[in-house]
């Protein structure tokens, strides 16, 4: 078994295809891990961006990676991950990275240069940063940044030039060989077919009506009193994503304010309903 321990570093573009920003990957940094957790092969690769010619005042700082530096050394994305590829390529390889932020970038920079959500060389994924976190008492479930846990777990890195990819993989692996354990990390290994990668990027959203894929007439209502039906009294309206109502109980003759909201996850619909009682004094003007 080896462990691809890969690092991203991208700048902030604009994709006029979508009309919003977008990260590009500007730099990929990795190291290999034998089964003993030996360092026995590194990766490293500038990439020339091809939505921005500029880089980002942050991206500069935090990097210190230059336009100069880029146009000498760096290649077209095609090439890079086509070289990254083959390097990492192997049923026996499980990537890693430090939180999935990189893997989320990753997939977005596959669809919008090469139509595709699937990383077809990555067959199993783990993220380091969740596995380390167990290890860490008192995290209250926030993330934690690399040279935090190498703090934490007393790992030297004063000699690291972080922020540059490969350097913040060789901190990765010091904190991953720290707190390794076989059967605990197992619980975090990932397989990647195609919905893997699909099911990262998809985003959830709320159903409005002219989404076919959801009926609000086929949604019914129980009286919180008295389990009696509750007849739906006017049309609906939908307002801040919600479907909006109001309903009489035919057993009880109780009249409540109708609340529903529908999201499309990747797999189903889930749909949320809320009934709130309507006063007396306005419930006898909703007929």
């Amino acid at each position: 078994m080896n462990y691809i321990i890969f690092d991203l570093e991208w700048n902030n573009a604009y994709n006029y295809k979508t009309k919003k920003g977008m990260n590009e990957i500007i730099e990929i940094g990795a190291v290999k891990l034998d089964s003993r957790l030996e360092i026995v092969d590194t990766f490293k690769q500038l990439i020339k961006p091809r939505l921005s010619k500029k880089l980002g005042g942050r991206f500069k700082n935090l990097t210190n990676i230059s336009m100069e530096e880029i146009n000498e050394n760096g290649i077209d994305f095609d090439d890079a991950f086509s070289d990254f590829a083959r390097w990492g390529r192997g049923k026996n390889n499980i990537f890693l990275s430090w939180s999935k932020s990189d893997l989320y970038t990753l997939v977005d920079n596959f669809v919008k240069f090469k139509g595709t959500t699937h990383i077809d060389f990555i067959e199993k994924y783990a993220d380091v940063q969740e596995y380390c976190m167990q290890f860490i008492e008192n995290h209250n479930g926030n993330q934690i940044s690399l040279s935090h846990c190498a703090e934490l777990f007393e790992i030297d890195l004063s000699n690291q030039n972080l922020h540059r990819a490969l350097e913040d993989c060789f901190a990765e692996a010091y904190c991953f060989k720290k707190v390794f354990d076989r059967e605990k990390f197992s619980d975090y290994i990932n397989e990647c077919d195609k919905t893997y990668f699909e099911r990262l990027v998809y985003k959830p959203h709320y159903l409005s009506p002219s989404d076919k894929e959801f009926n609000i007439s086929d949604i019914s209502f129980v009286c919180p009193d008295c389990k009696g039906n509750i007849d739906v009294l006017k049309d609906y309206d939908y307002v801040n994503k919600a479907f909006r109502s109001a309903g009489k109980c035919v057993q009880c003759n109780k009249k409540f304010w109708i609340f529903v909201r529908a999201k499309q996850n990747y797999d189903d619909i889930s749909v949320t309903k809320k009934l709130i009682e309507i006063n007396k004094r306005r419930a006898r003007y909703i007929n």
